[in-house]
């Protein structure tokens, strides 16, 4: 039987009666509005992934793949995976390694938000890799064209290229070294280098932040030494909403959205914040420490996963507790996994499910309501956190009903069917994979209104794999102090 325990905050409100699956499918459709005052780029393009002169006209910028595409019926998912030297791209289906891309560096890897692209982190620059997969809407439906990978000319400046959010139809960078902030629709990736509203942080930080479907800016503001504030700024700059009780902030994650306004919780040193309907609210935990700096969310759930450190004084702290946020009530509770685990560990299913890979090689399926331990899956062999985070480690992501694990050790991907609790296909590497990103065509964060449309008449017109577009609410970029 597993640990299980639950705090809650003092004077709050509890929980909604009933389950929530039932209203997990209604949409926000507040439009998203652009942030006034933010400044619109230009286009730019360069030389084979290297950043290069400015540009007046997107399609200065679009791949070469793009007149090679053809139509097909159905796309299957493919692997991003870097590893030390360059990029491999990998068809899922076929487990063929489609594209090796050689980069030098440490590159960090993001879906960014179309389901076509993957953003990669690289040093002080977002380099933007084309997958070659493209599930174009047509009314009703979705046409699939499918081309060669590639990295691609399109970058974005950022000292300390960091966190990369997708929320709403939306793709928000961070520079941390310059605290700037760059947003933009997903989808227009699709088409170049798109138009982008950009501002910055009162002082570089490593930050996060994210446009909200009301069109305000959730951001965090701090500097090198020290970071305790998250602010919404309404389109005209000033401030919303504020806490400065969020000492280290790191990391955030969205929820199923509240009443009137998206939800969001960012970890914090002393307990997480969580923004709902226009004001933060701080969740009660147990002593002065308890640290929550890589969360995992789905808007299929009110409840966010995080990870859960409570020695402030450890180098490098193995928990084996996770914490269940609820947005609801401003709630946790605590699941004893009896094993540890890392940043990478954390993911979400596709009905809001917690899954954390543990050091046993277990796959933890959690009951987000409950916190009950469902399913513990075996996928790889028992593995330990190395001393620095940037060696190679397990990473898990989902799209669809199955998970994907990379098992650095054997160079090797995996594949789990959630659905089944099992591994179902196990894919060969030609090198130790380091971080991992997986896309199916389709957009991972579509905006509410969008997302609502999906599901019309689909008659006469051949249609999608079974994997859709990954979960989406995680957090981007887990950066430093894991």
């Amino acid at each position: 039987m597993h640990n299980i325990e639950r705090i809650a905050t003092e004077g709050a409100q509890s929980p909604m009666s009933g389950s929530t699956k039932a209203r997990r499918r209604a949409p926000n459709t507040m439009a998203a509005m652009a942030i006034g005052a933010l400044a619109l780029t230009a286009c730019g393009a360069g030389g084979n992934g290297e950043a290069g002169a400015a540009s007046s006209s997107p399609s200065a910028s679009e791949s070469t793949s793009e007149a090679a595409a053809k139509e097909v019926s159905s796309l299957t998912p493919r692997a991003v995976v870097s590893y030390d030297g360059g990029l491999l791209t990998v068809d899922i289906e076929s487990g063929e390694v489609v594209d090796d891309t050689k980069k030098d560096g440490f590159l960090r890897l993001n879906n960014a938000g179309d389901g076509r692209h993957v953003m990669v982190s690289d040093s002080d620059v977002f380099r933007m890799h084309d997958t070659g997969l493209d599930a174009h809407k047509h009314g009703d439906h979705y046409h699939y064209r499918e081309s060669a990978p590639e990295l691609t000319d399109v970058t974005f400046d950022a000292p300390h290229a960091g966190h990369v959010v997708v929320h709403n139809g939306k793709t928000t960078l961070f520079g941390d070294g310059d605290g700037s902030i760059k947003t933009f629709d997903s989808e227009a990736l699709k088409e170049g280098k798109p138009e982008m509203k950009e501002t910055k942080t009162e002082n570089p930080h490593h930050g996060v932040a994210l446009e909200l479907a009301d069109g305000t800016l959730f951001t965090t503001q701090g500097t090198e030494d020290e970071r305790n504030t998250v602010q919404v700024l309404n389109k005209d700059g000033s401030v919303k909403a504020e806490t400065k009780d969020c000492p280290g902030v790191h990391g955030e994650a969205a929820a199923e959205p509240g009443k009137t306004t998206d939800t969001v919780v960012v970890g914090c040193e002393n307990g997480p914040v969580i923004y709902r309907d226009g004001e933060f609210h701080k969740v009660a935990v147990a002593g002065s420490y308890a640290r929550s700096g890589n969360l995992a969310g789905s808007e299929e759930s009110p409840i966010v996963l995080g990870d859960y450190k409570v020695d402030e004084d450890a180098e490098q702290e193995r928990p084996t507790r996770v914490a269940l946020f609820d947005t609801r009530d401003d709630s946790h509770q605590l699941v004893d996994l009896d094993s540890s685990y890392w940043f990478r560990s954390l993911a979400r299913g596709p009905e809001g499910e917690g899954l954390v890979l543990t050091y046993d090689g277990k796959l933890n399926v959690i009951d987000e309501e409950t916190g009950k331990v469902t399913q513990k899956i075996d996928v790889i062999e028992p593995w330990e956190e190395k001393e620095d985070w940037q060696d190679a480690g397990p990473v898990i992501k989902v799209a669809g009903a199955n998970a994907y694990v990379t098992d650095a050790e054997n160079k090797k991907l995996h594949v789990v069917d959630l659905s089944k609790g099992e591994v179902t296909k196990s894919i060969d590497l030609p090198e130790t994979p380091v971080e991992m990103a997986v896309v199916t065509g389709k957009p991972e964060a579509p905006a509410h209104d969008e997302e609502a449309g999906e599901h019309g008449s689909h008659e006469g017109h051949d249609h999608a794999h079974d994997d859709a577009a990954p979960t989406a609410g995680a957090e981007g970029h887990e950066g430093h102090n894991h």
